[in-house]
Formats: structure tokens, sequence, C-alpha cells
């Protein structure tokens, strides 16, 4: 598996019930996990077979846990913390291409198909996963089918995903794509009820992601924070209102600043 393996720490057992491995538990009650993710898309049974396969690991901030063009097969089950998956364009520059929280399966192609790294991976802060072999991960689908439509079903809710953002991307301007970015995220991962989510990014992270100059990223940022719709801290950005940023995605076309009035 190479020197990715060999950096992770291995645990014994990642603890799911609680902090800091159920990062999105809250005290007296299960972890919740975003129904957009794996472990959200299965029932109790199937969730306690996919958090008993392979073996825990940890990695750091900042840790590599897959790269891209590597030969490795191995997926990440995330059960807490954040990752992100860039790429190399031909100028050599870095593209953030998701971000991905707990629940969620990555490096899930490799190890389907077997094939090269499309992308790397690498921790937000400490994450803490199950590591998962092709053997295992396949074998599994089969002895469970409804695990193996789950893992189906996630990857086209991300190639989804991918082709709905060019459609949005097309002929629109940089805060209409930083606010329908922010607002699927923040759908994506948020708590049930809840009408605010945080986000681990940074403002070079966000242009990458948007495909947008880091100074129009930062324009754009600070016209959301004026509108009140968000608010910006050391690597997070905190969405305060997503009805009021929904408004402004829709909002946004073409020609520049649909003129955004502050949320009263």
């Amino acid at each position: 598996m190479g020197s990715t393996r060999a950096s992770s720490a291995r645990v014994g057992s990642t603890r799911v019930g609680g902090t800091p491995a159920g990062g999105t538990r809250v005290r007296g009650a299960e972890p919740y996990w975003p129904p957009a993710g794996l472990l959200g898309r299965v029932d109790e049974a199937n969730r306690r077979v996919l958090l008993g396969l392979g073996h825990g690991v940890a990695y750091p901030a900042g840790q590599i846990t897959i790269r891209e063009a590597d030969t490795s097969d191995f997926a990440l089950l995330l059960i807490g913390g954040t990752v992100k998956a860039t790429a190399r364009a031909q100028d050599g520059r870095e593209a953030l291409l998701a971000v991905r929280m707990a629940g969620d399966l990555v490096g899930e192609l490799a190890g389907i198909d077997g094939q090269p790294r499309i992308a790397t991976v690498t921790a937000c802060g400490r994450v803490l996963a199950r590591y998962i072999l092709r053997s295992e991960l396949l074998e599994c689908t089969k002895q469970h089918p409804a695990i193996g439509l789950a893992v189906s079903a996630s990857v086209v809710a991300k190639l989804r995903t991918a082709t709905g953002r060019i459609v949005d991307f097309t002929g629109c301007d940089v805060l209409g794509r930083l606010a329908r970015i922010l607002h699927h995220l923040a759908v994506t991962y948020r708590r049930p009820g809840r009408n605010d989510a945080q986000l681990p990014l940074t403002q070079p992270e966000m242009a990458t992601l948007v495909g947008a100059a880091e100074s129009s990223v930062h324009k754009a940022l600070r016209a959301l924070r004026e509108s009140g719709a968000i608010v910006t801290g050391y690597r997070r950005i905190t969405i305060l209102d997503l009805d009021h940023l929904a408004r402004i995605a829709a909002a946004a076309g073409p020609t520049g600043s649909p003129g955004i009035s502050p949320n009263t």
C-alpha cells in the first residue's frame, strides 16, 4: 500500500459512539450521519457491517491519505473529521475538487475498479476512518446487496453534483458560483433542523473550488459577509442563514453582483 498506509496511525478499534471518532455526536444521542454519505444511506444493521470493515486509522491535520496517480486500491470510510480532494492541473496549480466529511466513503473508485487514483485526499484537521481493502469492500457489496446499492447511489450522487456544478457555473458570476457551492455543502452536511453550518475551508481552497482568482473570491466573500449570510474565520466559513444564502445563489447571474441586500 506504500507510504500512505505506513504513515497513518493504526488503532485497534475506532470508537464511533462518542468523541472524537463520532465527531458529529451530540451528548446523549447517536452520531449523526448525513443522508448524502454512505453511512447515512443504510440502515442500522448495514451500518454496523460497514463500521466493522477494515481497521481503524487516524490521520493528523495535513496528512495525505490518498495520493493522485497512486496504484493503491483501498477506500476510507470517514468516521470523524473532514478531508479535501485535490488534483493537479496541467499548469501545476492545485484544484480543489470536493470536500468530504464524516459518513462519506472516499477513494471508492480505485476501491472498485483498481485503477490509479484520480485525486489526492488530504486531512483537514484530525481524521478518523476505517481503512478498507478493495477485496473486502467488493466482498461486502456481494454479501450485502443493500450496501452495494448504497455505494452505487453515493457514487452517482457525487457524479450528479459534479455535473450540476458545470451547469450552474455556465454564465454565472463568481458570487453566484461561491454562493451555490457554499449552499450545497451546507445543505449536505448540516444537522437536521439547523439553518446554519460550519465549513473548514480557506479562501484559497474556495477559490480553486469555485474556479476563480483568489482576489475575486475575497470580494464575493466580503459581499456575503456584509449581507449577513456568512462569517469567516481562520480556515473556517460559517453559514449564518442558509435561506438567505439560497436567495443570493438563486439571484446571481452572469452580469456581476445581483446587488444583495442585508438580511433582515
